[in-house]
């Protein structure tokens, strides 16, 4: 009896064993990723070879189909939920704990790149093949989500973390259809969003594989990036007022020059901006001026202004100042500088530090290089932050180049990411 009591805890411990060896070496088949990327790349294509797989539109259907089909083969259980994320299941050793979820999107922005978002949403699809190929049951269940509309909200997060409002149900997505429309489109239902909402809790945590959109990795040669965080990100309309005016007969010294006091103005942002220490940004990225005549003295003109940095607080500050700036250039033009501050704007959200401490084991067990670096960005992981402890990992971008169709990264810095992100989500299933 003893001595088939020890065989039994000896094989245990070597099942045990070989099964902790197995999960530490398998790897993600690069090939089968790359390949997967060059064919959704095809859907959405204009008629002059341009990609616009814009949320809503034909080629987001067809993208999305293309998709749903690779999660169905892949066995897992696919559903569209009210907002039009689909969800792919995988069943884990254990119904009763919280499912460990992971994904991105794979809509575009117009004339955009084939790597932003879909190489999170390939590599999280390329994690469950790997385990069906290598017959690992993970204790968790295991979620690959593909949200919908990430580039025109991010709304799919948005509903599930349950901030997507009536209102912005009825705003214009970049399809020309409202969102509530759009979201029909593609297999949703506005009318029933609600139930579509995840509460805090309800899943375990969330992780995000993304290409970086900044030239940071790649400059330093670094191979991933552990994000602390992602930028809160606040926009304002800013309206500047003088008086029109001859161009020919008005003085130097008498004019109320309203284009003049908006250089000023945009000067003065860079200055507040590089004044703090940190890693914030402000951007006057749109800029528009009245009458517009060459033989006119501008009397009006409309700029745009955005501020991001992890730090709410930070953010406020720096707008503090550009307000007090703004207001000795008033007083000094002689013109009048007023601000309008946009509402949902996406908040700051910082990872969560334990899954950071995996992100940069699980690369340095590889050999890989790391950095903890914020996402200048805006992600579905930032609204995912509102109801579970989320994680990012960033692999490079070649040239720093994003929403472009120069975008590119590299097959075996994807590759490296899949890995970081696959043995992330093992070490994950085991506590």
């Amino acid at each position: 009896m003893k001595r088939i009591f020890l065989w039994m805890l000896i094989f245990t411990s070597f099942k045990a064993f070989s099964q902790t060896a197995t999960t530490n070496t398998i790897k993600v088949n690069q090939q089968r990723i790359e390949q997967r990327i060059f064919e959704l790349a095809k859907f959405g294509k204009d008629s002059t070879g341009k990609g616009y797989r814009v949320a809503y539109t034909k080629g987001d259907q067809e993208g999305r189909a293309y998709f749903i089909n690779l999660m169905k083969k892949a066995g897992l259980q696919v559903t569209i939920d009210y907002a039009g994320n689909i969800i792919g299941k995988r069943k884990g050793k254990n119904s009763a704990l919280k499912p460990i979820a992971f994904g991105s999107h794979i809509d575009m922005v117009p004339d955009g790149g084939n790597y932003d978002g879909c190489v999170g949403s390939i590599g999280a699809l390329e994690m469950m093949e790997v385990l069906n190929e290598n017959s690992i049951v993970t204790e968790h269940p295991l979620e690959v989500i593909i949200f919908s509309n990430e580039e025109g909200g991010p709304v799919g997060s948005m509903a599930m973390s349950g901030g997507l409002t009536a209102t912005g149900l009825k705003e214009k997505s970049q399809s020309g259809l409202i969102i509530a429309d759009g979201i029909k489109a593609i297999g949703g239902n506005a009318d029933s969003i609600q139930y579509c909402v995840r509460k805090k809790g309800d899943i375990k945590a969330f992780l995000e594989l993304h290409i970086e959109q900044g030239g940071i990795l790649e400059k330093e040669n670094i191979q991933i990036g552990v994000v602390e965080g992602i930028v809160g990100i606040v926009d304002w309309d800013v309206t500047i007022e003088g008086f029109a005016n001859h161009a020919g007969t008005t003085p130097m010294n008498m004019r109320q020059d309203a284009l003049l006091a908006a250089s000023k103005f945009i000067i003065a942002v860079n200055e507040v901006i590089n004044s703090v220490k940190g890693n914030q940004v402000g951007t006057v990225g749109k800029i528009a001026a009245q009458p517009g005549a060459y033989n006119v003295i501008p009397g009006k003109v409309a700029l745009g202004l955005e501020i991001r940095d992890l730090s709410g607080e930070k953010i406020e500050m720096l707008f503090n100042k550009i307000e007090n700036r703004a207001a000795a250039i008033g007083t000094s033009s002689k013109i009048s500088i007023r601000f309008i501050r946009h509402d949902n704007v996406p908040k700051p959200a910082l990872t969560d530090k334990g899954l950071q401490a995996i992100i940069a084991a699980a690369a340095k067990a590889m050999g890989f290089t790391t950095r903890l670096m914020q996402s200048g960005a805006g992600h579905d992981s930032q609204e995912m932050a509102l109801i579970a402890p989320v994680g990012m990992i960033f692999i490079p971008s070649i040239g720093g180049i994003s929403h472009s169709p120069k975008e590119f990264s590299k097959a075996g810095d994807i590759a490296n990411g899949a890995n970081v992100l696959l043995q992330t989500i093992l070490k994950l299933d085991k506590e």
